[in-house]
């Protein structure tokens, strides 16, 4: 492969990813796969009718469970698909997109479209800096060394703990996230259709819930609910965090041009197509956060192509396996919260450093 890099004097905040950028174009990759997202959103749909005719004829039973964790698997499969279309990368009308996002979200994931939306996109504006991206934020986890000192008691306990406590606590993320929409759509903040994302989680959230209860018995519904809460929150928290956590922190006032922004701070998952579904494209988060609307299956496509152009730059292009990650992730969080880490360490990151 022909790698093209600027070659003569530039600013290298604009010109290198703009570069990039032309040669991604020109190979396609931006172009809408109208036939592969039809595929998905149907292949999801007949899951959802078969899921739900196993359902009533499974009755009372606890059989049962083994479609709750079903059903969680399908539910984030469902997210991925809505983080797809906010992201703008199903339809060619930024509208049609939108409005996907929203239903897909809210009426059949039980997510606010709005909380998410405005959450990530200053996610994806600057990826680990601090005090920018709410991803590193303050909550249950701490990810920024000089938080820890502010935790007391249980707190300071759980955070000396929380590389190994990170798994047992995303099984409550799937609640955390529903209880986030809920708190959002009835909330202060300005939320853009927000008669529509109440309609639609009402419904969706009393809906499932009626359903659970009417057709079993209260302790069942109890436990179908719970392990389908767990396995969501449990697969989505998997998902998200080999992405960037334990990659290096950006100070607050570091200066870093678009490109080396969104590669130093990312991380790709190596694996098969079968990790491209598993993981909903998100293993291949360098070039999602390069490009946020290229379509899914184009992104393995894309890959060969910004590792070398990465590689022509000297800019560090990270990739492990799934295990891999996971192991960086607990070991970071048990670092932080033990604090025997410097986040500023890394070179990559200090030659950003305002002086």
């Amino acid at each position: 492969m022909t790698v093209a890099v600027p070659s003569r004097p530039r600013d290298r905040t604009t010109s290198d990813y703009h570069e990039l950028a032309r040669q991604v174009r020109e190979a396609g990759l931006l172009r809408r796969r109208p036939l592969y997202y039809a595929a998905k959103m149907s292949g999801l749909l007949a899951a959802y009718l078969v899921a739900g005719w196993a359902f009533v004829t499974i009755g009372s039973s606890w059989w049962q469970l083994a479609l709750a964790v079903g059903l969680g698997v399908l539910l984030t499969q469902t997210a991925y698909l809505s983080h797809d279309a906010a992201h703008r990368q199903i339809f060619s009308s930024g509208r049609a997109n939108d409005w996907a996002a929203l239903v897909i979200s809210d009426l059949f994931v039980g997510l606010s479209h709005g909380w998410w939306q405005r959450k990530h996109t200053r996610h994806h504006a600057k990826p680990n800096q601090i005090g920018a991206d709410p991803d590193i934020g303050t909550g249950a986890l701490v990810f920024i060394p000089a938080d820890v000192p502010t935790r007391r008691g249980f707190g300071a306990w759980f955070v000396r703990r929380q590389g190994w406590l990170f798994f047992p606590l995303i099984t409550l993320e799937g609640l955390a996230l529903h209880v986030s929409a809920i708190r959002t759509v009835f909330g202060r903040e300005p939320v853009k259709h927000r008669a529509v994302e109440i309609t639609f989680l009402l419904v969706r959230i009393v809906g499932y819930l009626t359903a659970a209860f009417w057709v079993l018995p209260t302790g069942m519904a109890v436990a179908f609910v719970a392990v389908q809460l767990a396995v969501f929150g449990f697969y989505m928290g998997a998902t998200f965090a080999p992405n960037h956590k334990g990659m290096p922190l950006v100070p607050a006032d570091a200066r870093i041009d678009f490109l080396r922004r969104q590669v130093l701070m990312s991380r790709n998952i190596s694996g098969s197509r079968v990790v491209d579904v598993a993981m909903g494209g998100l293993n291949h988060q360098i070039e999602h956060h390069l490009f946020p609307s290229m379509p899914r299956p184009s992104l393995r496509r894309a890959k060969p192509m910004v590792r070398a152009y990465c590689a022509a730059l000297g800019i560090t292009y990270t990739e492990t396996t799934l295990l891999g990650s996971y192991r960086i992730v607990v070991r970071y969080l048990n670092d932080v919260g033990l604090g025997r880490m410097d986040p500023f360490e890394c070179p990559v990151t200090a030659q950003f450093r305002t002086r």
